[in-house]
């Protein structure tokens, strides 16, 4: 079983993300989400952490499970995350700039995330949120760093089944 998880809000063309106060990821753009708490289901705990970090509170038919996340870096090992994206309506009002315990929260368009200029979004985040969003099958995003840097991306076919 992996130790994190990682969750994406859309709001239209944007995305909710959080820059992050502390390492890992310090200072850069990231999706909402943390730890697995004991007994925790990955569907429960990211509802719990986007609830925790942003104080959104989301049903469960309104997270959609993408795959997975690992890492094999030069210090820590494999580990990784499972990884949800969340539809809000382009309606929906959530005031931002926002400083929460974690970082800042903000929404930003997809063209910003995306954009290969933009050094404040984690590379690999650039690399597999295009696939989560508009991609239905589920895949394992295998990344390898070295001293934070991103070294290889793999796209790996896995079972949707979080069971």
């Amino acid at each position: 079983m992996l130790t994190y998880t990682i969750g994406f809000i859309q709001r239209g063309q944007e995305m909710l993300m959080l820059n992050r106060k502390s390492a890992p990821m310090q200072g850069v753009w990231h999706g909402v989400g943390g730890k697995l708490e004991s007994g925790e289901t990955p569907q429960e705990s990211i509802l719990r952490e986007i609830f925790e970090e942003t104080g959104i509170r989301l049903e469960p038919t309104q997270i959609r499970f993408t795959g997975t996340v690992t890492w094999n870096d030069d210090k820590n090992g494999i580990d990784g995350m499972y990884a949800f994206v969340a539809q809000v309506d382009e309606q929906f009002v959530y005031a931002t700039p926002f400083e929460v315990e974690e970082g800042i929260l903000a929404w930003k368009s997809l063209d910003w995330i995306y954009s290969p200029d933009n050094y404040g979004v984690g590379s690999h985040v650039r690399r597999f949120l295009p696939i989560m969003l508009f991609d239905p099958q589920c895949f394992e995003h295998r990344c390898t760093f070295d001293s934070g840097l991103l070294l290889d991306y793999e796209l790996l076919p896995i079972n949707e089944d979080l069971n």
